[in-house]
């Protein structure tokens, strides 16, 4: 595609995009309350189907199965500031071994049932095409942001409708649920850059020590977004929010634009999108930048280590299922969150009301004015 044909892509996307259904969603709330257990029991997991009746805009929502993982991989010029110990071929050769299905993520798919997709939107390497593999390369890697720009306008753009059409594509495929994944040596340092810039907080506030390095590998990898950040002139966050695809442009990552139009493309499709940890985050704050609406039918599936994904779902107003300290990537969170979703949603399809059931529900009436009446001392102290 032309570049005026990827912004007419994105465009036509983001048009796309509406609000959550609110008669749906309030519908799901009273669904919810009929339920044959106590109101608020199922703590966060209560919230989950009312978002995706709104996102479907009906009530219960479709069950989000089958379920798809799609892993974007590229590569980072700011590799070359010596901010992670592995060497940049690394991203070819897990790209291989996902292909193979000896990754991690490939065991937590097979858990849940969810298919693999990964796809080529940066790596340096040319890779042999091969089953499971999507090649939309959109360069081989990106520039280094300590000297300039990570890649040019036209490149962002065309990672961010990569994203898009690969979600067309699992859509069309069959798939109900799109799971976010990510591969690529030193992409927590773009991811860090984009944080800070959407956020506004400091470098050392949402850097963190990504496959595990050391304190002066970490204190390298700090100045080196905090010299980024600056160069661009993405120190405040008005700069960011102001010109999304700019700010992608100047610090991020091929896999970045790439997750944003995955994020864009489900949101448009109205198909619900778990997101893993930090990489996902970051993209999903580009992704918000560009839609704010685009995050009604995201689920942020884990809490990563990383210190730039607190702040990121904190600013997002996500609230994530599970936090067991991972720190992966691939979409390993976001398979582990899976079955919480799928569970939650079952709830509503198979949980019998109170009416149906024929059990008692509890009596407000009774129980407001018991809770109201003045007791005495404890006669037990």
């Amino acid at each position: 595609m032309t570049p005026s044909e990827d912004r007419a892509l994105i465009e036509e996307t983001i048009a796309a995009i509406r609000p959550l259904d609110e008669a749906a969603m309030r519908d799901a709330r009273e669904h919810q309350a009929r339920l044959t257990k106590p109101l608020g029991s199922l703590g966060a997991l209560e919230e989950v189907p009312v978002r995706l009746a709104g996102l479907a805009g009906q009530c219960p929502p479709p069950m989000p199965s089958p379920a798809a993982v799609a892993i974007f991989a590229a590569d980072h010029g700011v590799h070359a500031r010596g901010v992670s110990p592995w060497p940049q071929e690394v991203t070819a050769q897990m790209v291989a071994n996902f292909l193979a299905g000896g990754a991690v993520v490939n065991a937590f798919a097979a858990q849940v049932g969810a298919s693999v997709t990964v796809v080529d939107a940066g790596v340096a390497a040319d890779l042999e095409r091969a089953p499971g593999l999507l090649i939309r390369k959109v360069a081989h890697g990106t520039a280094d942001i300590t000297e300039g720009p990570a890649m040019t306008p036209d490149q962002a753009v065309r990672s961010v409708a990569v994203g898009i059409e690969v979600a067309r594509e699992l859509v069309a495929s069959g798939a109900r649920c799109l799971l976010t994944g990510d591969m690529g040596i030193a992409n927590t340092t773009a991811s860090a850059a984009l944080v800070a810039a959407f956020t506004g907080l400091p470098p050392e506030d949402v850097t963190g020590r990504g496959t595990g390095i050391d304190d002066a590998t970490h204190a390298r990898k700090i100045e080196v977004v905090r010299t980024a950040l600056t160069r661009h002139g993405l120190l405040d966050r008005e700069s960011a929010d102001g010109d999304p695809l700019g700010a992608l442009a100047a610090v991020g990552g091929l896999e970045h634009g790439a997750l944003a139009g995955f994020i864009l493309g489900a949101a448009a499709l109205r198909v619900p999108l778990v997101l893993d940890g930090v990489i996902a985050g970051a993209a999903a704050l580009v992704a918000a930048a560009l839609a704010p609406q685009a995050l009604g039918g995201c689920v942020a599936g884990h809490r990563s280590a990383e210190p730039g994904h607190s702040a990121t779902v904190g600013h997002l107003g996500l609230r994530p299922l599970v936090d067991l300290e991972l720190r992966l990537g691939e979409g390993t969170g976001a398979l582990l969150a899976l079955p919480l979703v799928q569970g939650a949603v079952r709830v509503f399809h198979e949980v019998a009301t109170f009416d149906s059931a024929g059990v008692s529900a509890k009596r407000p009436d009774r129980d407001a004015a018991r809770d109201a009446t003045p007791r005495g001392p404890d006669p037990a102290r």
